[in-house]
């Protein structure tokens, strides 16, 4: 994946965090890449989620995270207990919500961490990419008209 090996730790962990759906499916679209490296999974305890991560590590993350105050504060603490556990060489993620204590804790223990925009949406910045773009080391794009959206991007391609 261009832009996404530069980053890349060697035969490090990598945490991925990302919500059930969508953003999990275009996570694990990314398994040439982590596939290489130990790894640890934060996403909701959904019956997609269980199912295609059924032999992987995966932490459970407090859900509804749009606009929910009380999840928020709780995924913080989850952040920081478990970044502080896990000590990953990189934070990766696609969105949404749950992202965002995960990168601020990162970045402040100076973890390098990667952020995919999702790739529905072309025409406007999502706000999990917004609230994100400030802790992240590496950010990608799946389409070039994306980069008119953020500064210093990198083009990955669609992932779905």
């Amino acid at each position: 994946m261009t832009g996404v090996d530069d980053q890349q730790p060697a035969r490090g962990h990598v945490l991925l965090v990302g919500s059930a759906g969508g953003h999990l499916a275009q996570l694990v679209r990314l398994g040439g890449w982590w596939r290489g490296h130990d790894r640890t999974w934060v996403t909701f305890d959904k019956p997609d989620a269980r199912s295609v991560l059924a032999d992987e590590a995966v932490i459970w993350a407090h859900h509804p995270t749009t606009r929910n105050i009380p999840n928020l504060l709780r995924n913080t603490v989850l952040a920081i207990r478990e970044v502080w556990r896990i000590r990953p060489d990189a934070v990766v993620s696609t969105g949404a919500g749950v992202a965002v204590p995960f990168f601020v804790v990162a970045w402040a223990l100076r973890i390098p961490t990667i952020y995919a925009e999702v790739f529905d949406r072309i025409d406007s910045p999502t706000m999990t990419g917004r609230l994100c773009r400030p802790f992240t080391t590496r950010f990608c794009v799946q389409w070039p008209e994306q980069q008119a959206l953020y500064k210093d991007t990198v083009v990955i391609g669609p992932l779905l």
